[in-house]
């Protein structure tokens, strides 16, 4: 019990030197508010809002149809320009696309010819006009078809596809970059709050001074691990209830609570990541290295960034011993699909196993770390 006890305060001293750290107490705000605002937003791989024109010189109902044919948010209102002028329209960067209707477009569509329709497109806005393109397209293809199909140019098709996207009818990519970008600063906040109070201990002498007390090097690390991932893991709260679900409007389809007991779950392991690290690491920059070396590959391969299934096969067996592939997946399916703790356990268990593994192997590590300084 008078162990206990001293993790405890000992892990409450540790909160009160992170309060007074300003450097670090920055970046937890920065990363639980403004960094997942703007990973979710300002990385989009859909159209947002883009500038379009149309330079109409047929003038036909069918023309007039295809310039009615956009809406936002994907796109702003169609504004109609004199033909001829789409190039000094994009040369002062007024349109992202401009789209020219030749003269005698129906007309030509109606006798079974082939008119052609031009599309210029500013590629410096790369993102917008890459993806830009084949909504233009699909978009004119759809309504061409439709005016086609009503006039008895071409035949029904024998099937007829309906797309039902899962999860996320409206694909709305905000909602997934968003609880992607809390998982990962999850991830790399953990493993550097622990690494860097570890280091912070030992370039600043206390270490010894801990060492002096009636104190266990377990009961130091143990400290040390409790306390970051609390704080980390109230961050995580709040920042899902304000800013995933208040700010960017992210719905949460699952339990909040089994989220955060997931969350937990994976915080015991980067934290042992991060005493790891540190005993390991010589200095800061030093630590600061490993980071990049190994959370970095974590992220990439948890399959927030991309999905586990394009990996190839020999990785994807490599990604089960990590525990950002498990915490990764349960958190998607909690969050986006609803599930429960019966779909998640076996996650929830991976993830334990291996947080248990990796807290032995740096409590064995700090206790060696511990036995050479004295």
């Amino acid at each position: 019990m008078q162990r206990i006890s001293c993790i405890f305060w000992l892990g409450l001293k540790e909160m009160m030197s992170l309060r007074r750290d300003w450097v670090m107490m920055a970046l937890l705000v920065w990363s639980f508010t403004l960094a997942p605002i703007m990973e979710a937003t300002g990385v989009a791989s859909s159209v947002n809002n883009a500038s379009i024109a149309f330079a109409d010189e047929d003038n036909s109902p069918l023309s007039r149809t295809l310039s009615t044919a956009f809406f936002p948010p994907e796109f702003q209102q169609v504004v109609q320009i004199e033909p001829g002028t789409g190039p000094e329209h994009m040369d002062a960067g007024r349109f992202i696309f401009v789209v020219a209707i030749p003269p005698g477009f129906e007309k030509d569509l109606r006798a079974r010819r082939q008119p052609e329709i031009q599309v210029l497109i500013d590629a410096t806005a790369m993102e917008q006009a890459g993806i830009g393109a084949s909504y233009i397209t699909n978009i004119l293809s759809a309504e061409i078809y439709r005016f086609a199909a009503g006039v008895d140019l071409v035949d029904a098709p024998p099937v007829d596809l309906i797309l039902r996207s899962a999860f996320n009818p409206n694909r709305d990519t905000v909602r997934f970059a968003g609880i992607v970008a809390l998982i990962g600063q999850i991830m790399w906040l953990t493993t550097i709050l622990t690494g860097a109070a570890m280091i912070r201990e030992r370039e600043q002498g206390t270490i010894e001074h801990l060492l002096a007390l009636p104190l266990a090097p377990f009961d130091i690390a143990m400290a040390k691990i409790w306390a970051n991932a609390a704080v980390v893991l109230i961050a995580a709260g709040v920042s899902l209830v304000f800013i995933m679900q208040g700010a960017l409007d992210i719905t949460i389809a699952g339990s909040k609570p089994l989220f955060l007991l997931g969350t937990a779950l994976f915080l015991f392991t980067a934290t042992a990541l991060g005493v790891f690290l540190a005993t390991i690491a010589r200095s800061m920059a030093q630590f600061a290295l490993l980071v990049m070396l190994i959370v970095l590959p974590m992220l990439m391969l948890s399959g927030g960034e991309t999905p586990v299934e394009g990996q190839p096969a020999w990785l994807q067996a490599g990604t089960l011993f990590l525990p950002s592939r498990h915490y990764m997946s349960a958190s998607q399916a909690i969050v986006f699909k609803g599930a429960g703790i019966e779909t998640v356990w076996l996650e929830f268990a991976s993830m334990a196993a291996l947080g248990l593994a990796l807290l032995i192997t740096s409590l064995v590590m700090f206790r060696r770390s511990i036995a050479r300084m004295s």
